[in-house]
C-alpha cells in the first residue's frame, strides 16, 4: 500500500542539564560544574525509495537525541545524535505551526526541520571575581515540537493518463518490468506504479472519471501526481461510446485541480486499437483529433509495432534528458 500523505510531529532533542559541583581539593573549592549537552536536530533526506512514508502510518512522533547532564571536573554533557528521516524524493514537507513549506525534489538533497536545544550552564559558568563559589547552575532549554503534513508528488518522466480501464497499466507493464494490476473494471489500480524504460521514470496515474477535482473516484489523490510529470500521454480506449467526452472530461478535472496541468506537453492515444476494425479506427482516430487538436496514434500491446511510435517518442525524450546543457544556456 503506497502510503502519499501523513501528518507527523517532529521535535529536537532537549538539552542536557548543567550541573553544580566543587574541587574537594582542600584550600581550592573553585565550582566544576559542567554544561549540559546540546539537544539532536532533526533533519528530512529524500531519497528514492517510493514507499518510504509507511514508517510514519503508525508512528507519528519523532524526536533527536536529548543532550546528557553535565557532570563534575568541568565535564560537558555529550551532544544528542542528529535524527534523519527519509522520505520519498518528491515529498513536500510542510511546517504547519509556521506555515512554511519545502520541496525535496532531488535524491540525497537533505533540509533541517527541527532544532536540537541548548544546554543548560554549569555552575562554573557563572565563576566571577565577586562569585568565585557560584551554585547557581541552568536546567537545559526544551526543544519546540512541530506539526508537519507531508505529501508525496511523483516525479516521473512521463505520466499515463485517462479514464480508468482505458489500458495505461497493459501498456506500462509491456514497456518496463512494473508489475501494476490489469483487470476488466474500474480502480483496478489503487495506487500510482512506477516503471523505467532505459533510465525514462513513466507512472502509471490511476485512472480518473468526472468530478475527480471535486473528490469523486479517487478523486484528487492521484491528481496531484500528475502535477511534476514532465510529459503526459493521454490513452483514450477504443471501446469508449464517446472518444470526443471521455478525452474532454480528463482535461477538464485537469484544468480544474491546476490550469498548470494543461499546458503540459501531451500525446494522445488511441488505445485497445486490436478491438475495432480499420474503418472503426479511422473514424475513431478523426473523432480524437478533432477534439483535441493533436494527431492521434492508435497502439495496441497485441501488435508489438503499433507501439512503436510510443517508443519513438520515449527515445526522443530520453535523448532530450540525457543531452549536455549548453555552456550559452548556462550563462
Amino acid at each position: 500500500m503506497l502510503i502519499d500523505e501523513v501528518k507527523i510531529k517532529i521535535k529536537g532533542g532537549d538539552g542536557g542539564n548543567g550541573v553544580a559541583s566543587f574541587k574537594n581539593t582542600k584550600m581550592s573549592l573553585g565550582p566544576t560544574g559542567g554544561d549540559g549537552g546540546n539537544g539532536g536536530d532533526v533533519y528530512i533526506l529524500a531519497v528514492s525509495d517510493l514507499g518510504a512514508l509507511r514508517q510514519f502510518r503508525h508512528k507519528k512522533r519523532f524526536a533527536a537525541e536529548n543532550g546528557t547532564p553535565g557532570s563534575f571536573r568541568n565535564r560537558d554533557g555529550a551532544n544528542g545524535e542528529d535524527m534523519i528521516l527519509k522520505v520519498p524524493v518528491g515529498t513536500v514537507v510542510k511546517n504547519l505551526d509556521l506555515n512554511e513549506t519545502y520541496e525535496l525534489t532531488k535524491i540525497n538533497e537533505k533540509i533541517l526541520v527541527a532544532h536540537g536545544a541548548s544546554g543548560g550552564y554549569g555552575n562554573f559558568h557563572f565563576r566571577s571575581s565577586t562569585n568565585i563559589s557560584p551554585r547557581q547552575w541552568q536546567p537545559g532549554h526544551k526543544a519546540r515540537e512541530f506539526e508537519f503534513y507531508l505529501e508525496l508528488k511523483l516525479i516521473a518522466d512521463v505520466g499515463l493518463i485517462g479514464f480508468p480501464n482505458a489500458g495505461k497499466s497493459s501498456l506500462i507493464n509491456h514497456l518496463t518490468a512494473s508489475k501494476s494490476r490489469v483487470a476488466n473494471y474500474h480502480f483496478t489500480t489503487l495506487e500510482p506504479y512506477l516503471g523505467s524504460y532505459y533510465g525514462l521514470i513513466l507512472a502509471d496515474i490511476p485512472g480518473l472519471i468526472e468530478g475527480a477535482s471535486e473528490g469523486r473516484g479517487l478523486g484528487t489523490k492521484f491528481l496531484r501526481h500528475v502535477a511534476r510529470c514532465k510529459v503526459l500521454f493521454h490513452l483514450v480506449s477504443s471501446e469508449s461510446d464517446d472518444l470526443a467526452k471521455d478525452y474532454k472530461v480528463i482535461k477538464e478535472e485537469l484544468k480544474k485541480y491546476s490550469p498548470e496541468l494543461t499546458k503540459k506537453d501531451e500525446y494522445v492515444f488511441l488505445s485497445k486499437s486490436d478491438l475495432v476494425d480499420n474503418k472503426q479506427i479511422g473514424s475513431k482516430i478523426s473523432e480524437l483529433e478533432k477534439v483535441s487538436g493533436k494527431k492521434v496514434l492508435p497502439i495496441t500491446i497485441e501488435n508489438d509495432t503499433s507501439l512503436k511510435p510510443v517508443r519513438d517518442i520515449l527515445t526522443k525524450l530520453i535523448q532530450d534528458k540525457t543531452a549536455p546543457i549548453d555552456e550559452g544556456e548556462k550563462a
